[in-house]
């Protein structure tokens, strides 16, 4: 086990990490969430052993505002989202996570698919993902991380 993988919380394992990993911070990791409701969907998640916002130090709040940016700036990049939900509900899975759902207006098309947002103007339909496989999830992380700055 590498150093990488002990840090790793069974949140972060059970959305794919550290395979799904675009990006990874002092306190925080952002991720491509396999099951993609939008493209583009995301799992940004705490290193820190909390299970509620509020236990996190200051420290990793201040990168949170760090990391917010780069991830709304890849994602205009990468695929001109009209909106961006944060959502942190962490009903399942208890280690401090957010999701982080791309919105769209319209279909998307990317590796030869047609992504569509199942939920918009709504709440988002975490119900209703678009088709991927582990190959076309490597290729939205791979231009994902083209993206970032």
């Amino acid at each position: 086990m590498t150093s990488e993988s002990a840090s790793l919380n069974a949140t972060m394992r059970k959305f794919g990490a550290p395979q799904t990993i675009i990006r990874q911070y002092q306190y925080w990791s952002v991720m491509l969430r396999p099951a993609q409701a939008t493209l583009g969907a995301l799992v940004l998640a705490a290193h820190e052993p909390a299970e509620a916002f509020s236990q996190l130090s200051p420290a990793s709040f201040t990168e949170l505002h760090t990391i917010t940016g780069h991830i709304e700036s890849a994602l205009t990049k990468a695929f001109q989202y009209d909106k961006i939900n944060y959502l942190m509900l962490m009903m399942v899975d208890p280690d401090v996570h957010f999701h982080v759902i791309p919105r769209y207006a319209q279909p998307r098309q990317f590796a030869d698919r047609e992504f569509i947002d199942a939920g918009w103007p709504a709440m988002p339909n975490l119900g209703q993902i678009n088709k991927t496989d582990a190959a076309i999830n490597q290729r939205i992380m791979n231009y994902i991380q083209s993206c970032w700055s």
